[in-house]
């Protein structure tokens, strides 16, 4: 149960040779040129969107590579931008990066239409010689994620920090027992972090209360907040999200009642003004794919026609304790979380990718 620390900046320099928002570092010199496709919600979510934007950094300064940026505000745009960087001759990108797996049905159609062009796909498969797939096991971290919200449900367990500048106690209630799962937009995939979620907080203890609920959307904090709130006011000490940009509000929603959560994609708490309530991330290393992805370009092993699929053996994914909670969490409780990832990578536990509660 390290914690683990990644980079996060800035996008770059504006590039006016495609339409749309763009940004990034340029360079005819590059080893490789990367055009990036982000998910909707764009950068900035903290989340899913900006691991990739990690990811890519990474591969430019070690890599030596340059790459652009796109934030589409639309399903419609996905294919307009994949398409924009697939023709472009200056610089002519010998990787075309989709974030998300909402990018599918556009990509499928311009990985016919462009068949010499390199692309990488995330959270989808698709069977083309041109695209290189990486999916995440996502239940597997939300297994653990979920054991640590029922091991610290059921136990008097408290921590002192802030929020919005007012100093808090955020707190479990062992005699409630009841935990929540904030998600984005219902789907098969967002319903894999509720399924492994659940199956780990009743790991812990099978008596525990799961409510779940969806926002029905990726970037609306007050509906986040709103739902997780409900939660907590009905007796939920612990809420997890997994629901992009509308996760910040189940954030402030337990920072105003002095309550936990915890966070997704990212180390959420060393990016959130309300990190004090961040008791921990299921981190799920969009990073590592498009770093790895991008090398094997650089390095003409491009892994076309293949899905890699990325879970706890492989550190695709893993549970991290919030920055503000280093050396707080009981011993026993690491420790159980420690048996319970083992027995997943043996396979003595099997998590389920469908909600049953």
């Amino acid at each position: 149960m390290d914690r683990r620390t990644f980079v996060a900046g800035a996008t770059g320099a504006a590039l006016t040779g495609l339409t749309g928002c763009l940004g990034g570092s340029g360079g005819d010199s590059a080893e490789a040129h990367v055009g990036m496709v982000y998910s909707l919600g764009g950068l900035g979510d903290e989340a899913f969107n900006d691991m990739a934007h990690a990811g890519i950094q990474k591969a430019e300064e070690e890599l030596g590579i340059a790459y652009d940026n796109t934030e589409p505000e639309g399903q419609s745009e996905f294919g307009t931008f994949q398409s924009q960087f697939a023709s472009s001759s200056d610089p002519n990108y010998d990787l075309v990066t989709c974030i998300g797996f909402s990018q599918r049905t556009a990509l499928q159609e311009n990985a016919d239409e462009y068949p010499d062009q390199n692309f990488m796909l995330v959270d989808a498969g698709l069977d083309a010689d041109n695209v290189a797939s990486y999916r995440f096991r996502e239940h597997e971290g939300s297994f653990q994620v979920g054991h640590l919200a029922g091991l610290l449900s059921t136990r008097e367990f408290s921590h002192e920090g802030s929020y919005s500048g007012t100093e808090k106690t955020f707190s479990s209630d062992p005699d409630t027992k009841t935990v929540g799962f904030v998600g984005g937009k219902e789907n098969p995939l967002i319903k894999k972090f509720e399924a492994g979620f659940i199956a780990g907080v009743h790991h812990a203890d099978a008596d525990i209360d799961v409510r779940s609920a969806y926002a029905g959307s990726w970037n609306d904090p007050g509906r986040g907040q709103e739902i997780a709130g409900s939660m907590y006011d009905e007796g939920a000490d612990i809420v997890y999200h997994a629901a992009g940009a509308t996760g910040s509000g189940v954030f402030n929603a337990a920072g105003e009642r002095g309550r936990l959560a915890i966070g997704v994609d990212s180390d959420q708490s060393l990016s959130s003004d309300a990190s004090h309530t961040i008791v921990a991330s299921m981190v799920k290393h969009v990073d590592t794919a498009v770093f790895n992805a991008t090398k094997d370009v650089v390095n003409d092993e491009f892994k076309g026609g293949s899905t890699v699929s990325l879970g706890l053996e492989d550190g695709g994914v893993e549970a991290v304790i919030g920055a503000d909670y280093e050396g707080e969490i009981p011993q026993e409780v690491l420790d159980a979380l420690d048996s319970s990832r083992e027995a997943i990578q043996n396979g003595d536990i099997d998590v389920p990718t469908e909600p049953e509660n």
